[in-house]
């Protein structure tokens, strides 16, 4: 597999051709509008330092991470620097598919989230118009040399690391066009795209939670005037009985 330095640079390179910016637009709204609604202090991105998906969110401390030049921490995303149950937030652009061990990486950001914390991903769906692209053997630069993992095996990782997914979408639904006017001209694709064929978008997103399972104690709420029909009535001693017995 690539070197994922190399790898992750020429990813952030084709963000800046019209191909890549067409998705970078709608992978930006999406983080836009989901890292607003989370709370917290700590937030993590690891990967792309180019662009800042944390800038909507109002945790306090927010830095990126990884092994490319421009992160506030150099790391391997696979070894995470942190302290268990430190952070709240930990979002992955196109990490995974181009990782050399992803499931790693996961459990990783397992360790590291707090209880109820979120993992925030996106991938490219193997399963559209820019997965057959690939298919067909065009696996050449970026980001077709990536490996696509598919949303099914995605959610099953998840859920075998203690994650509920608790939403997500899909976007791109248009082909992979290099120019920006056959974009364009496909835009009626990305309109109708939610509506008739909602899983097939070039690009899939991810938010899930980490559950922590816990027990708490249930006090029963007890009829009490069934509790008095079940128990026995102790016999009632007038006064003159009480004084034989203490006198005996």
């Amino acid at each position: 597999m690539p070197n994922s330095k190399v790898i992750a640079q020429s990813l952030s390179e084709w963000f800046a051709t019209e191909q890549g910016g067409y998705v970078l637009q709608r992978e930006r709204a999406y983080f836009d509008r989901t890292v607003a609604d989370i709370f917290g202090y700590n937030a993590l991105q690891l990967g792309l330092p180019e662009h800042d998906f944390l800038s909507n969110s109002r945790m306090p401390l927010r830095f990126t991470a990884g092994n490319q030049p421009g992160n506030a921490v150099r790391l391997i995303c696979a070894e995470l620097p942190f302290a268990s149950a430190s952070l709240d937030l930990v979002l992955m652009p196109h990490l995974l598919e181009f990782a050399e061990h992803p499931h790693q990486i996961l459990r990783e950001a397992e360790r590291v989230l707090m209880a109820e914390g979120n993992l925030i991903l996106s991938g490219f769906n193997p399963f559209s118009l820019w997965g057959m692209h690939r298919a067909l053997g065009r696996k050449q630069g970026v980001p077709w040399s990536g490996h696509f993992i598919t949303l099914p095996r995605l959610k099953d990782w998840l859920a075998l690391l203690g994650f509920e997914v608790v939403g997500g979408r899909f976007a791109a639904y248009a082909p992979p066009f290099r120019q920006q006017k056959w974009l364009e001209r496909a835009s009626f694709m990305e309109r109708a795209g939610d509506r008739w064929w909602a899983v097939s978008g070039g690009v899939y997103f991810l938010h899930a939670v980490k559950r922590v399972p816990g027990m708490r104690l249930i006090k029963p709420r007890w009829n009490e005037g069934l509790v008095r029909k079940l128990l026995p009535v102790a016999p009632k001693l007038n006064k003159g009985t009480q004084k034989v017995e203490q006198d005996e």
